[in-house]
């Protein structure tokens, strides 16, 4: 599938009208960025994650189990979201998510959420508290710069602030990279309508560190969401969410 340069650059998980792709953002693959702090997980040469520092109370848990009982799906601008009781979001004032447990799952529900909200489809009003609140690492203000960029490109007449429209995308699962209670590693699977109502899928490499009692999500390699994501045509190894994502 081809893109056009301004879709490389935009940010967010939203797909845009029908035929076309609007952002590959939370869709990825690629390889784990650096973070401010010194990171937990690399890359090995056979794209196994290794520990590079730990604690006693830091234990490397490659996959932990995540249990969807509890969980709801909620309807996000026309893309179904997981909400948990115990795990978060527990603030969503403003059209905002904050508030995750220091759980696998707390980190996989940040880790959807935010990745989502970081994107130029909802408007300044929902990226920019977002990036500036939840997004770090080094790259986190071209990720600011380049999806104002992109939202000011597509939202013509509207007001500055004003949502570009609907979403067409589907969280379809994940899979885990890495976790520990300070940091965590997963790629996220997601769906769209291609050319010809083709569905492509594609997943986000998301990386998530524990910082000032949240989850926070580190930005992605240059400061955009094409940089850390990769079609795929194979479902093997992803969990899939339960029927409420789609």
């Amino acid at each position: 599938m081809s893109r056009t340069r301004n879709e490389q650059q935009q940010g967010g998980v939203a797909w845009g009208r029908r035929g076309r792709v609007i952002a590959v953002a939370v869709v990825g693959g690629g390889v784990l960025v650096g973070m401010v702090v010194p990171p937990l997980f690399r890359t090995s040469s056979k794209g196994t994650p290794v520990i590079l520092r730990t604690t006693r109370a830091e234990q490397l848990v490659t996959a932990p189990q995540v249990s969807f009982a509890g969980v709801v799906w909620r309807d996000y601008h026309g893309i179904l979201l997981p909400y948990s009781p115990q795990d978060g979001p527990r603030d969503t004032g403003g059209d905002l998510a904050a508030g995750f447990a220091r759980t696998p799952r707390g980190a996989l529900l940040a880790g959807v959420h935010i990745a989502v909200r970081a994107g130029m489809q909802w408007g300044s009003k929902v990226f920019d508290p977002t990036i500036e609140r939840q997004i770090i690492g080094p790259d986190t203000d071209v990720l600011r710069d380049s999806t104002r960029n992109a939202y000011d490109q597509h939202r013509g007449d509207r007001p500055d602030g004003e949502p570009l429209g609907r979403g067409y995308a589907v969280l379809e699962g994940f899979r885990w990279l890495g976790y520990t209670p300070e940091a965590a590693s997963l790629d996220l699977l997601s769906a769209g309508p291609g050319d010809s109502d083709v569905t492509v899928r594609a997943v986000t490499r998301l990386q998530l560190r524990w910082q000032d009692g949240d989850w926070r999500v580190v930005a992605p390699p240059g400061g955009m969401w094409a940089g850390a994501a990769a079609p795929i045509t194979s479902l093997d190894g992803y969990v899939r969410f339960p029927n409420g994502s789609g």
